[in-house]
This record gives structure tokens, C-alpha cells and sequence, in this order.
């Protein structure tokens, strides 16, 4: 069996190959793919650097890692899956964009019926910035401040709220800010118009924020110093609270007094699990001691999808056919300001 498979080329343009579907091996499940969503930040990081400077001799490089769709096959020694039963799958190297992916059992999780395909690609990014949240140890009535508004971005100040905190969101493009006030952040900070740290400070009552979240790569010199600032000041002039970088951020700063009493965190992937190849293939891990794995983290995200209280459909503003992967990877490179959310369908 033959599948297409979704590549980054030498010139950093999108094309589409064919090859030989794998076979489904112990642990994994087959899965006819349905639809599948791109992360700009991680899968287009070096796309720009690749259109400036090409390598036309570099093989295309296939490429995602959030999918959904229905289980055709399980390998041997899975449980948990049957033909038939709608998944969504995560994972670098197997939940591409694609028609047909073979992904490690614990890295899929079944879909609710009130939730479609579309909706379900979201898994790996929504249990990302779940992982983010749980890092960041939110107390309920805790002002939280998120900097970044792509999908991890916003999905932060959504469970940010839905522990109980108050969250104040910054973003430098104007569909980001929408989308962020579309569905319900309480406060949305454009930074080319409103400078974030006075907007923090108003909004948390001169309290200041008790954790934020730098949600994006690249150089975060600047959102850090803006973060730092918006934090609670002590009566000894020293800022507190906890920072967690959840992208791929570049920061340089002087600790001790420059910083404060600040706990500097990073958030790496969806929680336990992933990147452990027992795991992914079926181990677990004792849940009394590692309650939130990779798998339980998913589960809870799109048990919070289907129930309304997480919001997927408006951060989606574009769809494609999988053979269009090259305008699909064009609208979010070259017009960042216009995309944020988009899916292929095979």
C-alpha cells in the first residue's frame, strides 16, 4: 500500500510525495488520516531561513506531528483501539500530514462524538500548553499574563481560565488579538498600541501577575523583560511569581537582584512520556507517582474540546486538500497577519 506524504523541500516550499505506506508494527495503530493541523512555530521554524538561502539538493523532509482519523488496524499487544473507533494521534515521525500513519498506541487517544476530526488535530497543542499550565502551578483567582498568541499561546490563557485565573494576553498581530477576545480571554493586549506592562498593572488591581507564559521561539528578550515587570513587586523592591517558557525562546538576563525572586521554568513537549519509545509503545508509567502522562494529558484536552469549554473552531481560519500543501505552508510563512489555524484534509 502506497500513501502521500505532506514534505518540506530544499527551497523550503511544501510538496507532496508518494511512498510506501508502513506497516503497522507492536503497539501502533493504523490510521486512515482524516485531517491534520500545522504547528507555524515548530514544523515552519526554518522555512524563511530555507527560502533565503536554498539547498536544492536536500531531499524533501516529511513533516507534522497532529493528526486525526480512523483506526483501520492495530499491531499486536493493543488494547485499548479497534478498527472503526476515531482517533486523534500525535507524535514527530508518525502522526504526519498524510493519508495513512502508523502512531505508538499511547500517543493516540479516542475522539468524542461531539467532536470532529478538525477539532481533534488540536490534541498535541492543546496538551502542550496543558503541560505549560501544570508547570506553572495556577492557584484559582492567580492573574496569569500569556505572551504569544498562536495556537499553544492561546490555548494557555484558555486553561489558564479554566483553572480559575485571570488571564491578560499579548500579541503584536491583530487577527491573534480577535481571535484572543473571540473566544473569551478576559484581556487582550495588542503591543504595537498598548504598552503590556501598564495593561497588566491595571488589570490585576496594582497586584501585579502572579505567572505568565512566553509562548513563542526566537528572540524573547523583550516579552521577558515586559513579563518580569508585570510580576508582583515585594515590599523589599524585588519582583515574585513564576515565568515558564513554553517556546522555543531565546532569553539573556542577569539573575539574582536584576531578576528577582522569580522561578524561571521551561515546558518541554506534552508532559510524560513522549519520546520514551516503551512508553509511546504501550508501558506505563506507576500513576501514582506520574499522574499526568503524555496519553492523560490528550485525553483531558479533548474531553475539554467536546464539552465546549476548550475552543478549537475559531482558531481555525484556513482548510486545505492535502495536495494544496504548498499554499498551505505559503499563507502561514508569508502572511502571518491572515493565518493562524490551518488544516489539511487527505
Amino acid at each position: 500500500m502506497q500513501r502521500v506524504v505532506a514534505c518540506i523541500d530544499g527551497n523550503g516550499r511544501g510538496v507532496c510525495i508518494t511512498e510506501e505506506a508502513p506497516m503497522v508494527g507492536t503497539g501502533q495503530v493504523g490510521v486512515r488520516v482524516a485531517a491534520s493541523l500545522i504547528s507555524p512555530g515548530t514544523e515552519l521554524g526554518g522555512v524563511p531561513a530555507l527560502r533565503a538561502h536554498p539547498e536544492p539538493t536536500r531531499k524533501p523532509r516529511p513533516f507534522g506531528y497532529a493528526n486525526a482519523g480512523t483506526v483501520e488496524c492495530v499491531g499486536s499487544g493493543v488494547t485499548r483501539f479497534r478498527p472503526g473507533q476515531r482517533v486523534a494521534c500525535m507524535g514527530a515521525g508518525y502522526a504526519l500530514h498524510t493519508d495513512y500513519a502508523c502512531v505508538p498506541q499511547n500517543l493516540c487517544v479516542a475522539i468524542p462524538d461531539e467532536l470532529d476530526f478538525a477539532e481533534a488535530t488540536a490534541a498535541h497543542l492543546a496538551a502542550t500548553a496543558l503541560q505549560a499550565l501544570r508547570r506553572a502551578e495556577p492557584q484559582f483567582g492567580e492573574n496569569a499574563m500569556v505572551m504569544g498568541l498562536g495556537l499553544v499561546g492561546q490555548w494557555c490563557a484558555q486553561l489558564a481560565q479554566l483553572c480559575g485565573c485571570h488571564a491578560l494576553a499579548v500579541d503584536r498581530l491583530p487577527l491573534r488579538v480577535r481571535l484572543a477576545r473571540q473566544v473569551g480571554i478576559e484581556r487582550v493586549v495588542l503591543a504595537t498600541e498598548e504598552d503590556p506592562v501598564a495593561a497588566a498593572a491595571e488589570f490585576s488591581e496594582g497586584q501585579g501577575m502572579d505567572f505568565g507564559i512566553i509562548a513563542f521561539g526566537g528572540d524573547a528578550g523583550a516579552a521577558f523583560e515586559q513579563l518580569r515587570d508585570s510580576l508582583v513587586l515585594s515590599p523589599d523592591g524585588h519582583r515574585m511569581g513564576r515565568v515558564i517558557v513554553v517556546g522555543g525562546a531565546r532569553i539573556s538576563h542577569v539573575f539574582a537582584a536584576a531578576l528577582g525572586n522569580v522561578d524561571v521554568r521551561s515546558s518541554a513537549r506534552t508532559g510524560p512520556g513522549y519520546h520514551d519509545a516503551a512508553y509511546e509503545l504501550g508501558a506505563s508509567y506507576p500513576p501514582v507517582f506520574v499522574p499526568w502522562t503524555t496519553q492523560r494529558n490528550l485525553a483531558e484536552c479533548v474531553r475539554a474540546m467536546a464539552r465546549g469549554k476548550l475552543q478549537v473552531k475559531p482558531l481555525l481560519t484556513h482548510e486545505f486538500p492535502l495536495a494544496e500543501i504548498a499554499a498551505a505552508i505559503d499563507v502561514l510563512v508569508e502572511t502571518p497577519e491572515q493565518a493562524l489555524g490551518v488544516v489539511l484534509r487527505p
